[in-house]
C-alpha cells in the first residue's frame, strides 16, 4: 500500500497539472482552428487530429510501457506533448493550418498517455483498492479544471496573435512532467511464458469476452459523446453571441463536473457494482442532451455541460472498472491498449463530426447546429444502453 499510495500521489498530481493542457486545448483549439481553417467545416479538425494521434499511438505506447515501464512511457509522452504544443505555436504565428494540425497530431501522444494514468494507478494497488485508485486519479482532474481555464484567461490575449502564449504555457506544463515522473516507482513487467503466450491471443478472441466487449462499448460511447458536445460548446456559444470568457467558464464548470464525482465514484462502484454506475452515467448523458435541446441561454449551456461531465464520470470510470476486473494480469497491458484504441477511435469520429454538425449540416445558425450535435447522441446512447442491459440480463451460467 505504501508503494501504491506514492504512485497514486504522482499520478493525481500529473492528472491535475499536466491534464490542465487538455482543457486548455479544448477551449481554444476550435477557435484557433476556425481562424486558420480555409473552410469553417474544418474548424474542429485540429482537435480531431489530437484524438487521431491518441488512437494511433495508444497500442504502441502500451506495448512500450509493457517492455520498458510506465516511467519512460510517460516521459516520452510529455516530450511529445511539448513538441506538439511548440509546433502549434509556430502554426498560429505563421498562419499555417497544416502546421497547426501537425502539432495537434503530435499532442495526441500525450493524450494517449494521460488515458493510462488510471491503469497505472492499479499496477501496484491491491484488488480492493483498485476502483478507489482509479477514482482518485480521475479526481485529480478537479484541479486541472481550475488550472486550465485560468491559464487560458491569463494567456489568451498576452500576444498580438491570440492564444500563442497559451501554447507556450502548454510546453511548460509538459516539461514539468519530465521531472514529476522521476518520482514514479512502478516495476517493469517481467516477461513469463504465460504472459508471452497470452499476448499471442488475437484481438478477436479478446473482444468475444462479453464483459470486455460491453465495457469497451460503454467507455467509448461515454467518452465520444462527451467529446462531441464539449468540442462544439465554444463554437456554439460564440456563435450564439456569447464571449470566449463565457465559453471558458462553461467548459471549466464542465471539467469540474467531470472530476468532482470521482471522490465517491469508487465507493458507489464498490457498493452497487460497475454496471449499475455505467447505466446511471448513460442516463445522465441523455439528460444532458435533453437540457441542451431546450434552449441556448447561458444557464442552459451551464446545466447541459455539468450534466455531461457527471454522466461521463460515471460512464467512463464504471466502464474502466469493468474492464480492469475482467482483464487477467498477464493480458492487462494488451487489453488496455486495445481498449484505448477503440475508445479514442470513437472519440476521433465524434470530434471529426462535431465541426461538420455545427457548421456544415445544412443548418441555418449556431443554435440549429447545437441541436444537431445533441440529437446525434441518441443512437449511440441506445447502442451502449442496449449492450449493458444485454450483459446484465444474460444467464449467469453464460
Amino acid at each position: 500500500m505504501r508503494s501504491a499510495r506514492r504512485n497514486l500521489a504522482v499520478l493525481v498530481i500529473a492528472q491535475a497539472l499536466l491534464g490542465a493542457q487538455m482543457s486548455m486545448i479544448f477551449i481554444i483549439g476550435g477557435l484557433v482552428g476556425q481562424s486558420l481553417a480555409p473552410n469553417p467545416c474544418l474548424a474542429t479538425l485540429p482537435l480531431s487530429m489530437i484524438v487521431l494521434g491518441s488512437a494511433l499511438t495508444a497500442r504502441p505506447l502500451s506495448a512500450f510501457m509493457q517492455r520498458y515501464g510506465r516511467r519512460p512511457g510517460f516521459q516520452l509522452a510529455v516530450l511529445a506533448g511539448a513538441s506538439g504544443a511548440g509546433i502549434c505555436f509556430l502554426g498560429i504565428g505563421l498562419g499555417s493550418f497544416v502546421l497547426f494540425m501537425a502539432g495537434s497530431l503530435l499532442t495526441g501522444i500525450y493524450m494517449a498517455a494521460q488515458g493510462f494514468y488510471r491503469f497505472a494507478a492499479t499496477d501496484t494497488a491491491p484488488p480492493e483498492f483498485q476502483a478507489k485508485a482509479i477514482s482518485w486519479v480521475m479526481a485529480g482532474g478537479l484541479l486541472s479544471a481550475i488550472i486550465g481555464p485560468a491559464l487560458v484567461r491569463t494567456t489568451a490575449g498576452a500576444t498580438a496573435i491570440p492564444f500563442m502564449a497559451s501554447y507556450l504555457a502548454i510546453v511548460g506544463l509538459n516539461l514539468i512532467g519530465l521531472w514529476l515522473f522521476m518520482a514514479l516507482d512502478i516495476p517493469k513487467p517481467q516477461a513469463t511464458e504465460t504472459r508471452a503466450s497470452a499476448q499471442d491471443r488475437p484481438a478477436g478472441r479478446i473482444l468475444r469476452d462479453p464483459v470486455i466487449a460491453v465495457a469497451m462499448i460503454c467507455g467509448m460511447v461515454s467518452y465520444a459523446l462527451m467529446n462531441l458536445v464539449m468540442t462544439s460548446t465554444p463554437l456554439a456559444m460564440v456563435g450564439c453571441g456569447m464571449s470566449s470568457n463565457d465559453a471558458a467558464n462553461v467548459v471549466s464548470a464542465h471539467v469540474l463536473a467531470m472530476f468532482i464525482p470521482s471522490f465517491f465514484t469508487g465507493h458507489l462502484i464498490a457498493r452497487f457494482g460497475a454496471p449499475m454506475i455505467v447505466g446511471l452515467g448513460l442516463t445522465i448523458l441523455a439528460a444532458s442532451g435533453a437540457v441542451a435541446l431546450s434552449g441556448v441561454a447561458l444557464g442552459q449551456f451551464f446545466a447541459a455541460l455539468i450534466l455531461l461531465g457527471i454522466g461521463w464520470n460515471f460512464g467512463f470510470i464504471g466502464a474502466t472498472a469493468m474492464l480492469t476486473r475482467a482483464s487477467p494480469p498477464e493480458e492487462r497491458s494488451r487489453i488496455q491498449g486495445l481498449n484505448d484504441l477503440v475508445v479514442f477511435g470513437g472519440v476521433f469520429l465524434a470530434s471529426l463530426s462535431s465541426g461538420g454538425l455545427m457548421n456544415c449540416a445544412g443548418v441555418a445558425n449556431a443554435a440549429a447546429g447545437w441541436s444537431a450535435v445533441n440529437l446525434a447522441m441518441v443512437p449511440f446512447l441506445v447502442l451502449a444502453g442496449g449492450a449493458l442491459i444485454w450483459l446484465v440480463l444474460r444467464p449467469k451460467e453464460a
